[in-house]
């Protein structure tokens, strides 16, 4: 697994750049984006028709981002910013070795360090729910797919977007697929797709609504 890690740098390493001047040292990043790859390694099917280059996008996105998005709203020292990766890290690791939670007090055996000063960093990362939440529930909203979700100006950004939204869409089943391949890339009514698949517009209209929650979800966490 570690050779596959060390010839997929480059692709974290792509993904890490989008976001330089948000206050994070790329090299935490990278370890962060490491364990998104190593998930997408473990869960990789050589059967499937994609890369595991392509299938890894999404994952090491994921796991960036609920970094970043839980680490953003409390702010914290440095050093416990780099404790808690350290911990993630050993927690992981000993999670796939020995198939339970490590204990704080093993880790801090391991570490060296006092269960108090572990304690505080583990909390540090926990998430913490904004009341900046947007909850956009609207059947009516008309926008099109990639209004939904967060895109930027800068081209590289939007390739891996693009790759990440891909891989989504492929999860999804044959009539998710049409409808939102209908729906956002053909640019169909909801009624127009209904007629073609046989069913109602508000039928359309609740399958689409909850695989683009799906989706959301998808591209947001992993």
């Amino acid at each position: 697994m570690s050779n596959l890690v060390v010839n997929n740098s480059g692709l974290i390493w792509s993904i890490v750049k989008r976001f330089t001047g948000r206050g994070y040292e790329n090299d935490d990043l990278y370890q962060i984006g490491s364990l998104g790859l190593i998930k997408a390694i473990k869960r990789f099917d050589i059967n499937l028709d994609v890369q595991l280059s392509t299938y890894a996008v999404p994952y090491i996105l994921g796991e960036i981002k609920r970094f970043i998005r839980d680490d953003g709203i409390i702010k914290v020292s440095r050093s416990t910013k780099e404790l808690a990766i350290k911990i993630k890290i050993l927690q992981k690791e000993y999670l796939d070795k020995n198939g339970e939670e490590i204990s704080i007090n093993q880790i801090s055996e391991i570490l060296k360090l006092p269960k108090e000063e572990i304690a505080v960093a583990i909390e540090s990362t926990r998430p913490v729910d904004s009341i900046y939440e947007e909850d956009n529930k609207s059947s009516q909203d008309e926008r099109k797919i990639i209004d939904k979700f967060p895109c930027n100006s800068n081209e590289s950004e939007k390739i891996i977007d693009r790759m990440a939204l891909r891989e989504v869409i492929s999860e999804l089943d044959d009539r998710e697929k049409q409808i939102i391949l209908l729906r956002f890339y053909k640019e169909q009514t909801q009624s127009q797709v209904g007629k073609i698949l046989g069913i109602t517009q508000v039928q359309v209209s609740r399958i689409e609504k909850k695989v683009l929650e799906r989706m959301k979800l998808r591209l947001e966490t992993v």
